[in-house]
């Protein structure tokens, strides 16, 4: 067993050295961890702040991290319906749901969605992790749009590095509190 550092903000540090999915769940939990600590303590109305010219706000990225947790595991790989309210959302009338819905819940409703997605996510890596021999390797999802578990989590990771450093840009914005 790979014994967990957590840093200064509580985040548990990727193990240096380990197996792949530990690795990669290792670099993923760091960065969920991250915008935990990036959305943590603010208000329904600071979740609101954006940087202009953008109209991101951390409330937005919460409810798309909830979405793409949800898209990527729960229907990509798990090839189950989307969680509410992704499910019966009118995709079609607002392309951006994820982001735009927002607005209409609080932010305990919104870390609530994020940590429910997670919570998916982290039961089904784990159980094809435990129970399915080559999980990393096998193939997932509808036809046309295969992927393996090892590119979901490697995008994943992309994913949400990419929103961190936004995160970080935008909470500066709102308290003055910064990254590393």
């Amino acid at each position: 067993m790979t014994q967990i550092t957590v840093d200064e903000q509580g985040r548990p540090e990727p193990p240096a050295i380990a197996d792949e999915p530990d690795t990669l769940l290792g670099f993923l939990n760091f960065l969920r961890a991250t915008i935990a600590w990036k959305t943590d303590g603010l208000t329904d109305e600071q979740l609101s702040v954006s940087l202009p010219p953008s109209t991101m706000t951390l409330g937005g990225l919460l409810s798309h991290l909830a979405y793409a947790e949800n898209f990527w595991f729960n229907s990509t790989i798990g090839r189950k319906e989307p969680i509410e309210p992704f499910l019966s959302a009118d995709w079609e009338a607002d392309r951006d749901y994820d982001w735009t819905s927002a607005s209409e819940r609080t932010g305990d409703e919104l870390r609530a969605l994020w940590k429910r997605s997670i919570e998916h996510s982290t039961k089904l890596i784990d159980g094809l992790l435990e129970y399915q021999p080559g999980a990393m390797e096998a193939a997932h999802g509808p036809e046309g749009r295969r992927v393996s578990l090892r590119w979901v989590l490697t995008h994943m990771i992309e994913e949400y590095a990419r929103h961190a450093g936004h995160a970080d840009l935008i909470r500066e914005r709102i308290d003055g509190l910064v990254g590393e």
